[in-house]
């Protein structure tokens, strides 16, 4: 990217010593880290009732619904007060992976990370998917242009992080808090209609009255279903515990506040939500979100609240992904400085975030919305495996972490978390079970393909380290110096490169330059003379026109001639501008590439700017 243009859309860059100054206050960390699961509250009602309405109940599908809430709000209550436990315990972020690492081994680390990835990248899908369904839900005429509007999005939550934590959390927060206020607005409008102004139920005509009328039964496997689709508002929990170091000091005591103010909010927008949904009755999949159907009716048409609260749900929802844009970098480096990732995903960029993370989330995540066409209904099963994996080997490893250091009050707290565990994984296990046809498995199959990848990485560092690490006392032997000059005619690259050659006062050197036919070898020769160049010709023929095979079988003699030498091949290259330089060099760069992997072999370029 053109400097000027980088600095355009990313901002100046930020010293290291900047890097206090970019941490979080509780007000600004509430939407950065809360808003994915505060923006579960959109949807998470909606998937309870689809899992139902898809199976033909009915309206018996509205009278599970409470029952259902205050399970998953149950489970919430638990799952807040282990991760509570985690911020204090671990300061250092990470969540369920450090957890994990610290105090269950290697393996189930590399689940946890695998998992807390996955669980990231789809945060970002379903956020964007559901705020343009919102969108699409108030202006059905967009529904064309689906992918397109969630690539869109994603590309400007790229450039918005790439900026910096603090002025992505300063840009995303207002819309978080106005759809905080929107929805509680909603709750109290539409339960003081319900309650006291006995408003009934949505009049659905068509297919939605059809799919009402069925009289299914509700199996204990189709509530558990709905079940596991209704716990995906849990989503998002783990996000704070990740990400610890970004909050003010003291950061454990504000990432605990900040996390007990978000689990307020979304259990009582979702509890409050669903209650509403229980009494209106709408139908997903007609006549737009539930949420959409809800806002419509209880606010008397589409009128402002309405678009209110659409635009509001669209806001959120898109910005729910920051949560996402704020942890994964932050866990990615983590993964990477312990060997298990690439070491580019633990660098900072410019403006002190991890940009290769962002960067890399960013094309995952454009990739799922492209194969799965921005449908969020599609995304949804993929989503709750990594969720409750990550939650259950988070509260395992804090088990293992109480009964290791006995700190006050830790049977307590032993037994919060082994039945945080117990809990968190059942619900992994019926999400598998009851949604493994409709795309777990995926899920599944990638964090297994995660694990073995970070396994394989972790291996290629150890034997790097281990083949370049030296013993104490390790001397280097001297090695004769070969220097090989490429030259294809006599210009002044060609010359400069030979007295750069000289310079490096080699044992031996050599110019090599490659001929088609006899009369080519013997015009360069009369060349080679007539500037009187004192260092030795070796010309090579190849009437086939090839010229990497030659000089690679050359050096190979040479090579052959005396093992311990040390070859260097020097290559004279023209560097034009930007836009013509693509025609130069070509041949050079296919040689390159090829003695890059030859050993004893050292390849130097000698420039010759032509402006």
């Amino acid at each position: 990217m053109p400097t000027s243009l980088k600095r355009l859309l990313i901002g100046k860059p930020l010293a290291s010593a900047d890097e206090q100054h970019q941490r979080l206050s509780k007000k600004i960390a509430l939407p950065v880290f809360s808003s994915d699961a505060i923006s579960s509250t959109a949807y998470a009602t909606e998937e309870i009732l689809h899992v139902f309405i898809i199976a033909g109940v009915g309206a018996a599908a509205y009278a599970k619904l409470v029952p259902i809430s205050i399970m998953v709000v149950v489970l919430l209550a638990i799952v807040v007060v282990s991760y509570r436990q985690t911020i204090f315990a671990y300061p250092s972020g990470g969540g369920s992976y450090v957890v994990s690492r610290e105090n269950l081994g290697e393996v189930p680390a590399l689940v946890a990370g695998s998992s807390l990835l996955t669980d990231y990248i789809l945060t970002v899908c379903v956020s964007v998917a559901g705020g343009v369904a919102a969108i699409v839900a108030a202006f059905p005429s967009l529904v064309q242009y689906r992918v397109e509007l969630c690539v869109g999005f994603i590309a400007i939550m790229t450039i918005a992080n790439l900026r910096g934590l603090k002025e992505s959390g300063a840009l995303f927060a207002p819309p978080t808090y106005i759809y905080v206020l929107s929805l509680v607005a909603l709750i109290v409008v539409g339960l003081y209609r319900v309650f006291v102004q006995h408003l009934g139920p949505i009049q659905h005509t068509g297919l939605a009255a059809e799919e009402l009328g069925h009289l299914g039964g509700i199996s204990l496997l189709l509530f558990l279903k709905g079940f596991s689709s209704g716990a995906v508002a849990l989503s998002g929990v783990e996000a704070v515990s990740n990400g610890v170091p970004a909050f003010k000091k003291p950061e454990s005591k504000n990432a605990s506040i900040t996390l007990i103010w978000m689990a307020v909010i979304l259990g009582v927008c979702f509890f409050g939500i669903s209650i509403v949904a229980n009494r209106l009755q709408p139908v997903p999949g007609f006549g737009g979100t539930v949420l959409a159907q809800l806002a419509e009716h209880i606010y008397g048409g589409r009128n402002l609240p309405f678009f209110i609260t659409q635009f509001a749900t669209f806001a959120v929802l898109i910005l729910a992904a920051n949560t996402a844009y704020a942890d994964y970098p932050r866990l990615s480096s983590i993964i990477a400085k312990d060997g298990f990732l690439p070491r580019q995903f633990s660098n900072r960029g410019d403006r002190l975030v991890f940009s290769n993370g962002i960067l890399f989330l960013s094309l995952a995540a454009i990739a799922l919305v492209v194969v799965f066409k921005g449908k969020i209904e599609a995304l949804i099963p993929l989503y709750a495996v990594g969720v409750f994996t990550g939650f259950t080997l988070s509260q395992t490893g804090m088990c293992v972490h109480h009964v290791k250091i006995k700190e006050p009050g830790w049977k307590r707290n032993l037994a919060i978390n082994a039945f945080g565990a117990f809990t968190t994984g059942l619900v992994a296990l019926i999400v598998i079970v009851t949604k493994f046809m409709s795309g777990a498995w995926i899920s599944v199959v990638v964090i297994v393909a995660m694990s073995s990848t970070f396994k394989a990485i972790s291996r290629h560092y150890k034997r790097v380290k281990a083949a370049v690490t030296v013993e104490p006392g390790y001397k280097v032997q001297r090695q004769q110096h070969l220097v090989v000059v490429l030259v294809g005619s006599i210009n002044k690259g060609v010359l400069h490169a030979l007295q750069y050659a000289a310079s490096l006062a080699p044992d031996r050197l050599i110019a090599v330059s490659v001929v088609s036919d006899p009369e080519e070898e013997r015009h360069f020769r009369e060349q080679w003379d007539s500037f009187d160049i004192s260092i030795e010709l070796h010309t090579i023929s190849s009437p086939y026109r090839d010229l990497t095979g030659p000089i690679l079988a050359y050096i190979d003699e040479l090579d052959e001639q005396s093992a311990d030498e040390m070859i260097t091949v020097v290559i004279p290259e023209f560097v034009t501008k930007f836009t013509s330089q693509w025609l130069h060099n070509q041949s050079a760069l296919a040689i390159k590439a090829k003695l890059l992997y030859r050993p004893n072999t050292v390849v130097t370029s000698v420039p010759v700017i032509v402006d």
